[in-house]
């Protein structure tokens, strides 16, 4: 019972505080910057419950530097900050001043790249210290590599490490969802095999307050963040024309963010004609930063999945009904939210541009001989992002 440990009371507080913290949390739903509408309180509230996961994975679980393992951030079922719908995220703890090595399957996702960060800025931590990114790394004719980090020169790939860095993370953004195969690779770190430490009060209590804190943190990060971009709705922008932070963008091509705000009796037209990259992408989302349910909804697309028209345009359509165009983004019960591209290793970075038009009138807005889609091929569209899903995130 209560008491027969002398560390109950401070375990008991403990447990309160982590509860407190995450009730406050709540608040940011009902600030005067968050709309107003059923679905966006419903999911900010969900994203506050689904992230709790992520932040006791960081700084309980899976924070201590000398026993990392490569874990996944993000899934259909778990996402913030922009999470590319493409994406497959790991990451692992590292301390600067050990050596590491990642080694498995490379895979053959679009883009691949792997950062090392230090602690700092953001909840998702400061500068970025270095990066490996797609052709930079070798692989050998088996598909198989091994990245090395640390601050010692090291044969091969190899990220110089600073006493301050703090995390590894892997992207792997998928074009060809049904066809390409994700990473299957670990992380070690060099040097003596140390036991493994065993868990305690100190250890508990001090990874309940980091969570709760995290979990309130990263939320107001970045909605604080997408704030900026609904102050303009309509025009892509950066992060660095909006906010002078570090912050571990996807290297090799920065997104540009659009607020878009459409009544469902509007639709927004977004054109753009995608430059030759190595990849690229369009990703669809809420106010709390969320990427729609991708499983079920055709809220993005990209290099591999577009139906360019003969102009070689890209022509996106933001309507709350199927316009029979083939790329649709379904706004999912949303009236706003954000829209992001990305172009990767590309020859040029080139700015889309919005049309916010009535709904009734939208074929008046359209350029003659658009592309359309049939029902039966949209049917097919959907079935094979399922499809897609269970590749990269297999049971």
């Amino acid at each position: 019972m209560f008491g027969d440990n002398p560390n109950d009371p401070a375990l008991r507080q403990s447990w309160a505080a982590f509860c407190d913290e995450l009730k406050a949390a709540g608040d940011i739903i009902f600030r005067d910057t968050t709309p107003a509408h059923d679905i966006d309180r419903a999911k900010g509230l969900r994203l506050l419950a689904r992230n709790i996961a992520l932040g006791l994975q960081f700084n309980l679980e899976n924070n201590n530097p000398d026993f990392p393992e490569l874990l996944h951030y993000f899934d259909p079922l778990r996402k913030q900050g922009g999470d590319n719908t493409d994406a497959l995220y790991l990451g692992a703890p590292v301390n600067g001043e050990h050596s590491y090595t990642i080694s498995g399957y490379r895979g053959d996702a679009r883009f691949f790249a792997i950062t090392v960060l230090e602690d700092g800025a953001t909840p998702w931590g400061g500068g970025v210290v270095g990066n490996l990114i797609d052709q930079q790394i070798e692989v050998d004719d088996r598909g198989y590599f091994e990245v090395h980090l640390g601050p010692e020169p090291m044969p091969g790939n190899w990220i110089r490490t600073t006493p301050g860095a703090w995390r590894v993370t892997v992207r792997q953004f998928f074009a060809d969802w049904e066809n390409e195969a994700p990473m299957d690779a670990r992380i070690d770190r060099h040097g003596e095999a140390l036991p493994s430490p065993e868990f305690d009060i100190d250890t508990l209590q001090r990874g309940l307050a980091a969570s709760a804190a995290w979990v309130k943190d990263s939320t107001h990060y970045w909605a604080n963040m997408l704030d900026k971009w609904q102050c303009q709705p309509n025009r892509f922008l950066s992060y660095r024309q909006l906010d002078d932070n570090q912050i571990d963008a996807t290297p090799g091509g920065e997104p540009l963010i659009c607020y878009w705000k459409v009544p469902r009796d509007e639709a927004l037209i977004v054109r753009v004609t995608p430059p030759d990259a190595d990849y690229w992408a369009v990703e669809f989302g809420n106010y709390w930063w969320e990427t729609m349910d991708y499983r079920y909804r055709l809220c993005s697309t990209n290099c591999h999945h577009a139906r360019l028209e003969d102009s070689g345009e890209l022509l996106l359509v933001v309507a709350h009904s199927d316009p029979g165009l083939p790329n649709w983004l379904d706004p999912s019960g949303h009236v706003e939210g954000y829209i992001t591209t990305r172009w990767m290793g590309a020859s040029h970075y080139p700015v889309p541009e919005c049309q916010q038009v009535k709904l009734a009138a939208l074929e008046q807005h359209l350029p003659a001989g658009v592309q359309r889609i049939s029902a039966e091929d949209r049917l097919a569209q959907l079935a094979g992002r399922r499809r897609g899903i269970h590749k990269r995130f297999p049971v």
